[in-house]
């Protein structure tokens, strides 16, 4: 059986990085976005969305099944989105929509990045729409629900000015960081890395399953994310 991924967010700072991954262990790589993607291989189809709003008209023609893996990279920040229900909207509403429509045909891996202080009882609303996204995809009862949960993201990332500016503060003192500590940045390239890994494990082990297991959701935080994309010398 061909192997197949889905994916939103893709032309993110994770997601960019996360299709090249993947196009190298699946047959076919679907990308739903409003603008083509930087990188693009003969595996990958393109179906552009102007607005998220109309994903479901978008998803009907895109051939998801059994066999399908998805993956979801799509975030903003409360200043791009203007307002804290546009902000809640692509964070929260439109990834659950995403989630639903897959279940829906089927699919039964479903990969989120989340954020390290996901927490519905933060202070911050960022965290705690990270929190309520997480909660409402588990309630959809994947097969398999793999969260991942990385903290400061590296890499260049437009709009995002303090970010950019703890990344180069991070830069002077990253030799002398261990990464063992819970906050420790992870570059962009890592995290797709991980994510990547983690789903072909998942395939590895389904390889072996006799049987449908009860719903699992697994939580990869950001020591475990730098753990597994460290190069050994």
């Amino acid at each position: 059986m061909q192997r197949k991924a889905i994916v939103i967010g893709a032309t993110g700072l994770v997601g960019q990085h996360l299709i090249k991954q993947l196009s190298e262990i699946y047959d076919t790589l679907i990308v739903i976005a409003r603008r083509p993607p930087r990188y693009i291989n003969t595996s990958m189809r393109f179906y552009q969305v102007n607005d998220f709003d109309n994903l479901a008209e978008v998803f009907a023609s895109v051939g998801v099944d059994r066999s399908t893996d998805a993956f979801s990279c799509l975030g903003t920040t409360r200043k791009q989105a203007g307002s804290d229900e546009a902000f809640r909207k692509v964070d929260h509403d439109y990834n659950v929509s995403f989630a639903k429509l897959c279940h829906d045909k089927g699919v039964k891996n479903f990969f989120l990045l989340s954020s390290m202080n996901a927490d519905k009882d933060s202070r911050f609303l960022y965290n705690q729409v990270k929190a309520e996204t997480e909660q409402s995809i588990m309630a959809l009862g994947f097969e398999q629900l793999v969260i991942f949960r990385p903290s400061l993201l590296l890499g260049k990332h437009k709009g995002r000015p303090l970010e950019s500016i703890s990344q180069k503060a991070f830069q002077l003192i990253s030799p002398l960081v261990s990464e063992s500590l819970r906050l420790h940045p992870i570059s962009a390239k890592r995290v797709a890395i991980a994510m990547a890994m983690a789903a072909h494990e998942v395939y590895e082990r389904s390889k072996f399953r006799k049987a449908t297991v009860p719903n699992t959701t697994d939580i990869i935080e950001n020591k475990q994310m730098l753990a597994m994309t460290r190069v050994k010398n």
